[in-house]
């Protein structure tokens, strides 16, 4: 569940299926009376509720336009001379 920015995680319905999939995760073992493992599941579905739903920020494809074009190059050096 840490890396975020792995190209499985970047369809919003993945992410809200995985934390769907542990909430009847728990709610299967709650009816199934191990309130002990319920409360597992539901502590996975709170943190991927938090880490994919809240916290996610999709990664940018490919190089930005306003950023620089090569690594360690800052926008200065981009520029032309005249």
């Amino acid at each position: 569940m840490q890396n975020q920015d792995h190209p499985f995680l970047r369809p919003l319905w993945r992410r809200i299926a995985l934390v769907a999939i542990c909430l009847g995760w728990a709610g299967l073992e709650f009816f199934g009376g191990s309130p002990t493992w319920a409360m597992i599941a539901l502590a996975f579905a709170g943190y991927g509720a938090w880490q994919y739903l809240y916290l996610y920020k999709p990664s940018q494809e490919g190089p930005s336009q306003e950023g620089p074009s090569q690594e360690g190059e800052t926008p200065a050096d981009t520029r032309t001379r005249d």
